[in-house]
């Protein structure tokens, strides 16, 4: 009798246990997307890429050319400064501090500019992108979608990674 009760109440425990594992299984779908990657593969990530880069380059370039002028003038004034007079000496200085501070707000609006170009850019991108994933979580009967860019995961099962199908769906959409 001890025998076959016990055998009933492990048989029981069993059946609990795999019942309730196969729940946490179903209730536990979940989905991750790299959304950096998504920007880098993607087509449409890829432009946005190119035309930040090129305004930063144009930044860049600009401020060079600023640099270049500064430097002309400290040339001008320490090679010069024994020949000039007090009035063309103060008259240099005053033009290479708002050549320099021209140069400052410049890089500071630039900074900013591209900062928010970047921001909107990639709002637009994420704004298109999110239907796709959450399409995808329906599909898949997912409950929950990561971003891997914002988790700080330190490992990820690449059966879950729905990065790649984002990028393909994506590009197909453009």
């Amino acid at each position: 009798m001890w025998r076959s009760s016990s055998k009933i109440l492990l048989l029981a425990l069993l059946f609990t246990f795999l019942v309730s594992a196969g729940f946490a299984q179903e209730s536990g779908k979940i989905g991750i997307v790299n959304s950096n990657e998504v920007i880098q593969k993607s087509t449409e990530g890829k432009a946005v890429m190119a035309q930040l880069q090129e305004k930063d380059k144009s930044n860049s370039s600009r401020i060079s050319t600023m640099d270049e002028k500064i430097r002309e003038l400290e040339t001008k004034l320490n090679t010069q400064r024994l020949t000039l007079t007090q009035e063309s000496i103060l008259q240099l200085t005053s033009e290479l501090e708002r050549k320099r501070t021209e140069r400052k707000r410049f890089a500071e609006d630039s900074l900013r500019e591209l900062q928010e170009l970047r921001f909107r850019l990639f709002t637009k991108v994420q704004d298109e992108v999110i239907p796709i994933i959450e399409g995808l979580g329906k599909e898949r009967n997912l409950e929950i979608i990561f971003d891997l860019a914002n988790s700080g995961a330190v490992f990820v099962n690449p059966m879950i990674d729905l990065t790649e199908e984002v990028i393909k769906r994506y590009n197909a959409s453009k």
